[in-house]
């Protein structure tokens, strides 16, 4: 299958749509919450007990998670410009940078190697694919940054 073929893109933007889907469906099964911020985890028992430093690394993530949710969904809900490969850049170019936000999080709070490794492929593909979108419509890249997993290291 050709890269450019429509085929391919219809393919790609399956699978991605696919993998929003299933981590939207992953945050309400960990977390009790929907992006829409409906929490059904405090309908049920209350908490007796002080958290845990796992409850607390938990809570840290769920809601960098549910943060990066609400900002990915704000910016794929765009009016339409007429222009349809603008439009699709940017609900994708939204839809990446919150794959990189949400893989950020585990960086930042999960514990398991071979996630980790995932996450951090996650953010370079996706910050590549926001870059040659940007660049398929003449826009300019952001300016060179530290990699969001080494910002604020020495």
């Amino acid at each position: 299958m050709q890269r450019n073929s429509p085929r391919h893109w219809r393919r790609k933007t399956a699978v991605v749509l696919g993998a929003a889907a299933l981590a939207c469906a992953a945050t309400v099964f960990a977390h009790g919450t929907t992006p829409h911020g409906a929490d059904h985890a405090q309908m049920g028992a209350h908490q007796t007990s002080a958290p845990s430093a796992n409850d607390t690394t938990a809570a840290a993530f769920a809601a960098e998670n549910d943060a990066a949710m609400t900002r990915m969904m704000a910016g794929m809900d765009i009016k339409p410009s007429g222009n349809i490969d603008q439009d699709f850049a940017d609900m994708m170019i939204a839809h990446h940078q919150g794959a990189i936000d949400m893989a950020l999080a585990e960086l930042r709070h999960g514990s398991n190697v071979q996630l980790h490794r995932i996450a951090q492929e996650i953010i370079v593909e996706q910050q590549q694919e926001i870059a040659a979108m940007r660049l398929a419509l003449g826009q300019p890249l952001p300016p060179s940054a530290p990699a969001p997993t080494q910002a604020g290291r020495q």
